[in-house]
């Protein structure tokens, strides 16, 4: 899952080397942090959060299909 979360935002910036994803486990979800640099942030919120609501729907979508909880979360 982490992989599908750094493909898809490493081809949407304009900064892919500084994409950092980590993981975060907890008792019953998954919570993914994805650092981008500062100039990318807008690209990957989008207009009124529209990129950033599809990224998510993508990998909750992925995640269902294992029966896991997962959230994404950006970060500068």
């Amino acid at each position: 899952m982490k992989e599908l979360v750094e493909f898809i935002v490493k081809n949407l910036v304009a900064n892919p080397d500084e994409v950092v994803v980590t993981e975060q486990d907890k008792e019953r979800e998954t919570v993914y942090l994805v650092h981008i640099a500062d100039e990318d942030f807008g690209r990957i919120i989008g207009r009124s959060g529209k990129v950033a609501t599809a990224i998510r729907t993508v990998v909750k979508t992925s995640a269902k299909k294992q029966n896991k909880r997962v959230f994404v979360k950006f970060e500068k």
